[in-house]
């Protein structure tokens, strides 16, 4: 009997060892997916509903998000931190209206030039009602307007529309050049915006399709399918390139574009932007997060998870042969100058993008279906063609 019991009390402890060993993974993936100062898992889908457990944590051990967009979510909870960035009155009240049920607001920012009627803003929103079932994600836009007559034309056309005041004299109306006053002023004051919203609690995907500058590195963008698929809930930043290397992890051989990311509100993320933000000036954002990017990764420092996008899915007119349409997510305007040139461009890609959608679904699998090259704008054996105006 004495043998017996002992026999019994090692096969509970083999069961016992059995489960914690069987629920250690799962605990751990938890911890990873969410962040290391306690919030919760950045999950995006493209339903309505709230999504299923069973999704979420295929989506988790996949790296891809699984939330879900829908309005009318509640305020979440603000991000504690030592430095907060203040100011922008109104904003804390305006953000539980744009965003989605897991607190991240889509946010892009526009002048009087890009504002007014049939010009990017109008691209941008048409873009949405073209791409497929993202239509819905306009509810969750903020766009941000750095001009009283840009705020005017944004409430004409747009339900979700703040007014960023900049404490300059300088006209902001127009498109402003590359590293001018004006380019730097409004470069930086965005990341301060972007870094009070994480301070409220608040995941925030920013995409510069109307920036109120012209300059080779900035981008305008239309929207085709849904992006939030592709943003890993491993990462605290997911950016745009303008040369992806293959893997999306490597800060060696993958360059940035600043002109569409994904940041996770944590404590982390609100100190990088902080400290993003201490090194201005001289340079403009792209560069200095570039410089940058390996002290902010740094396992012995603020330890940032950065994750790149593949232009093959995010596209720009840079590299735009290397987009087939079945994958494309987004097109960016890049390797452009002037306000017309990326009009023009920008709408060819939504005629190409609607004779594609109209096709059948047999001639849509049966061969890749490539971007033609830009009428106007530059891949970078035209950039010579081009100079800034």
């Amino acid at each position: 009997m004495g043998t017996m019991g002992l026999g019994g009390k090692e096969a509970c402890q083999q069961v016992v060892s059995f489960l914690v060993g069987a629920t250690l993974p799962t605990a751990l993936l938890v911890l990873l997916a969410s962040d290391r100062l306690g919030d919760g898992l950045s999950a995006i889908s493209t339903s309505w509903g709230p999504t299923p457990a069973h999704q979420l944590q295929a989506a988790a051990a996949s790296g891809s998000p699984a939330s879900n967009l829908s309005a009318g979510s509640a305020a979440p909870a603000a991000v504690t931190h030592g430095q907060q960035s203040g100011g922008f009155a109104g904003l804390a009240e305006l953000l539980p209206k744009v965003s989605t049920d897991d607190g991240t607001v889509i946010i892009t920012s526009v002048n009087e030039a890009f504002a007014r009627p049939g010009s990017l803003l109008d691209v941008f929103r048409e873009s949405f009602r073209a791409g497929e079932g993202i239509e819905h994600l306009l509810d969750h836009v903020l766009v941000v307007t750095v001009d009283g007559m840009a705020f005017a034309h944004c409430k004409a056309a747009h339900p979700h529309c703040y007014l960023l005041e900049v404490s300059s004299s300088m006209n902001l109306s127009s498109a402003s050049k590359f590293m001018s006053d004006a380019y730097v002023e409004l470069v930086w004051t965005k990341l301060s915006l972007q870094q009070r919203v994480l301070e409220l609690g608040y995941n925030f995907l920013f995409t510069v399709h109307t920036k109120a500058v012209l300059h080779k590195s900035d981008v305008d963008i239309v929207w085709l399918r849904n992006p939030f698929w592709h943003i890993s809930v491993l990462a605290d930043m997911t950016t745009s390139s303008d040369v992806f290397g293959g893997d999306a992890s490597s800060l060696d051989d993958n360059l940035p574009n600043t002109g569409f990311y994904y940041v996770k509100a944590s404590n982390r993320t609100v100190e990088m932007l902080r400290r993003w933000r201490a090194r201005f000036p001289p340079n403009h954002e792209q560069a200095v997060f570039n410089e940058i990017k390996h002290e902010l990764a740094a396992g012995d420092g603020l330890g940032v998870g950065i994750r790149f996008l593949d232009t093959a899915r995010f596209a720009g007119f840079c590299r735009i042969y290397h987009s087939d349409m079945g994958a494309a997510c987004t097109v960016h305007a890049n390797c452009c100058f002037g306000l017309e040139n990326k009009l023009y461009d920008l709408r060819e890609v939504l005629v190409q993008w609607r004779n594609y959608t109209a096709l059948t679904t047999e001639e849509r699998t049966s061969r890749k279906f490539m971007w033609k090259d830009p009428t106007k704008c530059g891949t970078p054996d035209k950039m010579d063609r081009f100079t800034n105006p």
